[in-house]
Formats: C-alpha cells, sequence, structure tokens
C-alpha cells in the first residue's frame, strides 16, 4: 500500500555534504523534511532531539565513524528504533554485515544515484509507519482485553461463588444427573476464571513497569508450588527440591507464575503418579538455568516447537488446559531478559527449563 511520508523528518550524515545536494533536493521534492549533520557526534547530538524517522548515516567520517554511530544510536532508548541506512563506497562483504550487526537496516552505494536512495528511503519509511501502525493497535487491544478481563471477573466471580454454594446445599436432594451439570458448570466458570486472570497477566506483562531483582527462589517456588497443592494431592505426585538455588535476578510475582505453570504442566502430563525433579545451574554465559524434569511419555520434536504458542494444546481433546499458561511463561522470560525452552525424549519424560541473568559474583 503506498504511503504518504509528506513531512517526514530526515536525518543525512556525511561530512562532505555538497556531494550530496542533488539527493537532498531530490527527496525534499517527495514532501520529505530534511536536516542535517557532518559527523557522528553532531549526528547523536541531533538525533536525540529531533527524533527523525529515518537517518542516512556516512560510513566514513572523521572522529567516530559511521559503525560506531549507529551503536550509539541503537543503544540510547530515545534513537534506539531509528532506522539506519548506511551511505558507503565500500564494497567488502564484511564492512556490509558489521553494518547489519551494529543496528543498519540497509545500505546506498557512493557515488550515490538519486532514485536508488529515495527507493529505500520510501520502503523503510513505509515499514516503519507500518510498524508504529501495528504498535499503536496492539497497545488499544491489549488495553481493550485488560478492560474486558477486569469487567468480567467481578460478575463471573459472584456466578463461581453462588454455583459452589449451591453445589455444597444441594448435595443431599438433587439427583445424579443435576448433581453433574451443576458440577460442570461450576468447573466451567472456574476456567474461566482462570482464563481471566491469565489475560490480564498477559496484558501486565506487556505494559507494567518493573523493578528487577534479586530473586529470593526457593519462597518463590514453595509459593507457587502450594498453589497447585491440591494438584499435587490429587496425583499423589513426588516434587522434589534442590537444597540450594542459584540467585538470578527478575521479578518475584512473575517468577511465581512460571513456577506455578511449569508444576501444573508437568503434574498434567507427568507419569502416573507424576514425579517432579528442579534444580538450576549457574551457566558460563552470565545466566542462571531453571528447570523441572517429569516422568512424562515425552514428546515428539514438533510438539516441542510448539509448545510455547498461545493456545497450542498437546491434546485437544483432552480438556486440560487452554494453552496460554505456557506463551505466558515465554512472554515473562523474555521480557526479563531469558530464554525458555524443552528438552524431552519419548518415553524418557521431559525437561522444561527458563533462564534468567545472574547475580554478579561477589
Amino acid at each position: 500500500m503506498p504511503q504518504n511520508h509528506a513531512n517526514k523528518l530526515v536525518l543525512i550524515v556525511d561530512d562532505t555534504l555538497t556531494n550530496l545536494k542533488v539527493a537532498i533536493q531530490y527527496l525534499k521534492s517527495h514532501g520529505l523534511e530534511i536536516i542535517t549533520s557532518r559527523n557522528g557526534e553532531s549526528c547523536l547530538e541531533r538525533a536525540s532531539y529531533a527524533q527523525p524517522d529515518l537517518i542516512l548515516l556516512d560510513v566514513q567520517m572523521p572522529g567516530i565513524d559511521g559503525f560506531e554511530t549507529c551503536q550509539r544510536l541503537k543503544s540510547n532508548e530515545i534513537t534506539k528504533d531509528i532506522p539506519v541506512i548506511f551511505m558507503t563506497a565500500l564494497s567488502d562483504v564484511a564492512d556490509k554485515v558489521r553494518g547489519f550487526e551494529v543496528g543498519g537496516v540497509d545500505y546506498v552505494t557512493k557515488p550515490i544515484q538519486v532514485e536508488e536512495v529515495w527507493a529505500r528511503v520510501n520502503t523503510h519509511l513505509t515499514i516503519r509507519q507500518l510498524q508504529q501502525e501495528m504498535a499503536e493497535r496492539i497497545t488499544e487491544l491489549d488495553a481493550f482485553a485488560h478492560t474486558v478481563a477486569h469487567d468480567l471477573k467481578n460478575p463471573l466471580s459472584r456466578i463461581v461463588t453462588g454455583l459452589d454454594l449451591l453445589t455444597e446445599r444441594t448435595q443431599a436432594t438433587l439427583d445424579a444427573d443435576s448433581k453433574t451439570v451443576l458440577q460442570i458448570s461450576l468447573n466451567g466458570g472456574l476456567q474461566m476464571v482462570q482464563i481471566i486472570d491469565e489475560l490480564l497477566l498477559l496484558a501486565s506483562v506487556r505494559q507494567e513497569e518493573i523493578v528487577t531483582e534479586p530473586l529470593p527462589m526457593q519462597a518463590i517456588v514453595l509459593s507457587a508450588k502450594q498453589r497447585v497443592q491440591h494438584m499435587i494431592e490429587e496425583s499423589h505426585a513426588e516434587v522434589l527440591l534442590p537444597d540450594e538455588w542459584e540467585t538470578a535476578v527478575g521479578y518475584a510475582p512473575w517468577l511465581e507464575e512460571v513456577w506455578a505453570n511449569y508444576l501444573s504442566n508437568g503434574l498434567k502430563y507427568g507419569g502416573h503418579p507424576p514425579r517432579l525433579e528442579l534444580g538450576c545451574e549457574r551457566l558460563d554465559n552470565g545466566m542462571v538455568r531453571y528447570w523441572i524434569q517429569d516422568n512424562g511419555e515425552g514428546l515428539i520434536e514438533e510438539d516441542q516447537s510448539k509448545l510455547f504458542q498461545p493456545f497450542f494444546r498437546l491434546d485437544p481433546q483432552v480438556a486440560k488446559g487452554h494453552g496460554l499458561g505456557l506463551s505466558i511463561v515465554d512472554r515473562i522470560i523474555n521480557r526479563l531478559g531469558g530464554e525458555v525452552g524443552i528438552e524431552s525424549t519419548l518415553g524418557q519424560g521431559s525437561t522444561f527449563y527458563f533462564s534468567l541473568p545472574a547475580v554478579p559474583s561477589a
């Protein structure tokens, strides 16, 4: 879809701007506003306060070169999302690869061809505009989902409470079929409340500003374990915890949700009875890896690759969940700077893990 880029602001950075006069006039003729800078230091300053929609950046300049300038732009919260197109006479593949590694989105070659410059500028302005529109729509959808979920939770909780009370008071008077219908209704209500809670959590993971700190992992795990205690007792499960925990940095309320989901998943799909073993290890890359191993049937590779996708369930015919839990785990851990994953072999169970930044050693 053609985009209107009138009044979009482009910053051009080159120590020999006189050679770019034709290109500058050509871009202006397409409705773009142009500001210029002659070196990397000036570029960083102008980009921070003007916040252009795109930067055309020369690679070879006095002082800091284009690669370092781009790195600094990408490390600044204000300028990190501005697309950078390098202008260069360099033809070496290694130089081009380096440009992409430091955050550039494209190249134009010198001597400048104005039609090529416009084609690339137009493409990346369009991409950025579409990204911004998508981000705005996602924000609106998140706000809408949060509002709907929040407004539904209170009346639904009252319905569930009423069904629970009715179930308790009519045990001696209702026939078997009526009791079954009442219990199905209560279970459905409880599942809906759980879905709403997870939607609210998902919205908070996307929007909430948090402060990370060293995690009291033993206390977090014990709290999560208490939340699924009824499942542990019903399934006669064995849950083994380590004597000591490596300390990582994160946000405790979200980590309790991660462990509650992993424990619940292991209890649902573990062996009969389930046997779950939790553990951790400090990795050489400055991360701590936490894991939970079950004695279930194991998973084929195709299922492993889909597990953390929203609404995926191992067995859609078995009503053991709605497929949000592990996708929420993935979002939480990614937001905290870690990774999730699974190692599994058919007939030998599965190990679900996640990693978080370790507390630096003293």
